[in-house]
This record gives structure tokens, sequence and C-alpha cells, in this order.
């Protein structure tokens, strides 16, 4: 017996930052995002020589480990561990957990969280957990912001759990997903219209984040703006979504962009900057930067018989482009028995 699992990587419209603690708790937060089809991937194998074996595609690191011995968060492969410690994933005759995401860490789409609601979602299969969406996304949560130390917002497990076009609003002790009813023929121009551009970098979101923070509990002008800023934008841009109003979304990313910089002068760079401004340049209508800032992916908004010169413009800078589409569903998992592994097994055999 197998268990899979598969959670979506998202983008982020608006609101990002309202939910890094403590804004949400002083003055609530809000994010408007979408699932895309960008997903972290898990497998679970159950053995019965009391092993537990973890390895990750993406770190090129295999970690193996009795299960009679405590797991130590020590920098390898934390996320897993601290699911399984958390998760009852010891008190078994072993298991290999085999770990991968399309996206690079630290690339703005959410990579690590979503990984580790994939990582929950295998051992609640394996354990047969019955936990609800909104306790495998807290719980996500809770293992890498708090037991981890990781720093982040709440965004990113709500929206990996969840799936779909959310407005997700954020309290002192409480979390709302609000699922939006967007119509087809707007999910579809939208995909028509974003391009998904790979700036060359990834970054550790940490130090932007504490400058973040920081900046708000000291009560900088410029960081308050932009965070409340970020509030009314995430309510404007789910509402034009809802109208299908998309020109006025695009101007609407571009205005969330221009906010999200005054949160702290490490989100942006003068290569991100320059990028951006050659876009706007052949076209684009609006854009930003994914997850906390400095690198990583960049949305833009364009129309799409503009979209091409765009794209041009930007791989002569070297940035990757890519498509996008949208992924309705969030977490994902399901069992493998025995005779469909063999009848795969002979197919390929065969091949």
């Amino acid at each position: 017996m197998l268990i899979r699992a598969k959670a979506p990587l998202r983008v982020s419209f608006a609101g990002g930052g309202t939910d890094v603690p403590p804004f949400p708790q002083a003055e609530g937060g809000c994010v408007l995002s979408a699932t895309i089809n960008k997903y972290a991937f898990g497998s679970l194998c159950p053995r019965d020589n009391g092993q537990i074996r973890i390895e990750s595609l993406d770190f090129g690191l295999t970690v193996e480990y009795d299960i009679q011995t405590e797991l130590v968060y020590d920098g390898k492969l934390d996320l897993a561990k601290a699911a399984i410690r958390n998760l009852g994933g010891q008190s078994c005759e072993g298991f290999d957990l085999f770990l991968h995401t399309e996206v690079p860490p630290g690339s703005g789409l959410g990579s690590s969280s979503t990984l580790m609601v994939a990582v929950v979602g295998l051992l609640k299969e394996f354990k047969r957990l019955a936990l609800t969406n909104y306790e495998i996304a807290k719980l996500a949560y809770t293992l890498e912001r708090k037991e981890l130390g990781i720093k982040g917002g709440l965004q990113d497990q709500y929206a990996a759990t969840f799936g779909g076009f959310n407005f997700i609003e954020f309290f002192d002790s409480r979390v709302i997903v609000n699922p939006l009813r967007i119509s087809q023929d707007t999910i579809n121009e939208l995909e028509h219209n974003l391009l998904l551009c790979f700036t060359g970098g990834t970054r550790l979101s940490g130090s932007i984040i504490d400058d973040q923070t920081n900046r708000y509990q000291d009560g900088n002008e410029d960081t308050l703006s932009g965070l409340r800023s970020q509030k009314q934008l995430a309510v404007e841009m789910k509402n034009a979504l809802l109208q299908a109003r998309l020109d006025y979304f695009g101007d609407l990313l571009n205005t969330a962009w221009e906010f999200k910089k005054k949160m702290s002068p490490k989100i942006s760079t003068s290569g991100i900057d320059e990028l951006y401004d050659e876009a706007r340049k052949a076209g684009a209508l609006g854009g930003k930067i994914m997850g906390a800032g400095g690198g990583g992916f960049m949305l833009l908004y364009c129309r799409f018989e503009r979209k091409h010169q765009i794209a041009e413009r930007l791989k002569q800078m070297g940035a990757v482009l890519s498509e996008i589409a949208f992924e309705n569903h969030g977490l994902q998992t399901w069992r493998v028995d025995g005779s469909q592994l063999a009848l795969t097994g002979a197919g390929v055999m065969q091949a």
C-alpha cells in the first residue's frame, strides 16, 4: 500500500503581510489569493523494520532514523520531522517518505508551507486521523511557524489546504476562508493575461519579515500605510474579480506592488525594479513580487495581445517566463494498493 498527496502552490494578489503576526491580532488581516497548477508532492510507503526514511528531491538529501530515536531539529528536513513527531508517525513499524516541490524553496509561491500541508495530509491519511481542512491548515501553520520558528504568515497553509480563489480573513484567534465564485470566463481570461516571471534568484524571507514586523511595532508610517492599504486593496481586487473588471484588476495589482514596497526597503531590489519597469514599458498593466519579496517569482498582468512582447523583453533581460493555470482543488490524498502498483510496474516494464 502506498499513500500519495499533492497540494497546490499559490499566487497572492493583495494583502500579503497582513497575515503576519502581530498585525492580524492587532488590526485584522485579509489576503486575496488563488492556487495554481504547480504542486508539492509526497508519497508514503509503510515498512516493517522499524525505520523511518525521509528523502527530499529538492534538497538532494536523505535521512533515516529508528522509530525509537527522537527526531532532532537540526536543519535537515525539519518540516517532515515536525509533522512526524506531532502526528504519531513514530508509533508504527516505520515508513519511507518521499517529498518534492515543483519550484525551489524561497521562490515566493509558498512552497515550504505547501510542502508542510502535503506531509500533514500524508500522515493524516496514514494514521486515519479525522482532521478538517481548518485543522490541517492550523496544524501546518503551528508546526512551521511556532514549533520550528520559521518566520512567515498564515495565508500559505490555508491556501494550499483549501485550494481555489479565496478571500482569507485573519483575526486574533481565528481564520475565515471565503471561497470566491468567479465565472469560468473570468478565470480563463485571467489565465490568458497573467505571466509568471522567475527573477533568477531565491531568498530567505525571515530577514524581510523581521524588518517589516519591527517597523510595524515601531510605528513606522510607511509600513503602517503599506499594510493598511494592502487590506483595502485585497477587498477592491476581490470585487474587481467578481465583477470581471480585469483591466482594473491589473491596475490595482500595480498599486498593490507600490504599497507593498513601503512595508520594508528589503522587499524589492534594483534588479527587480528594473525588470518591473521594463515590463511596464512593454505594456504590462501591473504586477508584484510573490511572497515576502527580495527575489523569486514576479506575477504580471498584461493584455493578451501585448503579452508576447513583454515576455520577449524580459527574456532578453535573463528572466524565465511561464504560463499558469488555476487549480480549484486544495490538498488531495489517496491510496494505491499493491495490485495497482504491480500493474503500473508491469506497464513500465513492457514499455
